[in-house]
Formats: structure tokens, C-alpha cells, sequence
């Protein structure tokens, strides 16, 4: 899988873990966050993420800032995104099989690197369920149109 993985300076370290995790498992990472450990705009990191999936450059997304708040958020603005905060692996499952969300994200402030892994991991291991959870994805998407 083609995964994007972007954060801001609050999870520099937590991203490289997971970076070299996702690789282990298999997986193509494309890192688009900082490396440093300055202070920056996570909004920047997040959109240039989740413009990569929405273009379909990326097969999903995992995004971290400090709590998994702004990232998110800054993520969510790009049409075809749906990025969800998880705190741990249910949420995680959940998002995907309900939801279709294309990016996670979390707290590197929050939630420790075993956990972020776990999330990540459930995340990656479900599938969107469909039927009437892809009437609300639609609903979702409509509202998305009206702007």
C-alpha cells in the first residue's frame, strides 16, 4: 500500500518510527512532514498530505501533529477528504469500515508510539463495509458540494 505520512514539529520523532515501521510491513511511505524539530505550521504539512491522496498519489494518509486536532482539520478542508482523529485502535477499525476514511490522524502528545502503532495498524487492516454506511459517505459528500 502507497501510504503519505505528514506531521509538524510536535511529531518528528514519533513519524520516523512509524515511517520505518510501515516500510518493515511492506508498505511505500511517502513522507511529506518536517524532519525538524522547529516550530512550524502543521496546516501547510497537512493539506500538501491530504491533496496527495485526494489525487489519488497516495492510497491513504496518516497524519500527526500534537493532539491530531489542526492537522486534521487543515486536512478535512481538501475536497475528498476524510481525515478522522484516533486516540486508539477501535476508533481506528471503525472510521475505515463506517466512514471510508482515507487518513487517520492522532497526537504524537497523546497517544505513545505503541499505541500509534496499533492504530495504525487497525486502520490499515479494515475494510469501508459499504452498504448503508456509503448512503452517509454520500450524505457527507453532498454537503461537501454545497461549500
Amino acid at each position: 500500500m502507497k501510504i503519505v505520512i505528514a506531521n509538524d514539529h510536535a511529531a518528528v520523532e514519533m513519524k520516523r518510527e512509524l515511517v520505518s515501521y510501515l516500510q518493515e510491513a511492506g508498505h511505500e511511505v511517502i513522507n511529506m512532514g518536517t524532519d525538524i524539530a522547529e516550530s512550524c505550521n502543521y496546516a501547510e504539512y497537512g493539506e500538501r498530505a491530504a491533496r496527495a491522496v485526494a489525487a489519488k498519489e497516495a492510497d491513504c494518509g496518516v497524519l500527526i501533529c500534537g493532539t491530531g486536532v489542526g492537522i486534521s482539520l487543515a486536512a478535512n478542508k481538501v475536497k475528498g477528504i476524510r481525515a478522522a482523529v484516533c486516540s486508539e485502535a477501535t476508533t481506528a477499525r471503525l472510521v475505515k469500515q463506517h466512514n471510508n476514511a482515507n487518513m487517520i490522524a492522532f497526537g504524537a502528545r497523546i497517544v505513545g508510539m505503541e499505541t500509534a502503532k496499533d492504530i495504525v495498524d487497525a486502520y490499515l487492516g479494515a475494510e469501508f463495509e459499504g452498504g448503508r454506511h456509503q448512503k452517509r459517505i454520500d450524505l457527507i459528500h453532498a454537503i461537501e458540494e454545497k461549500g
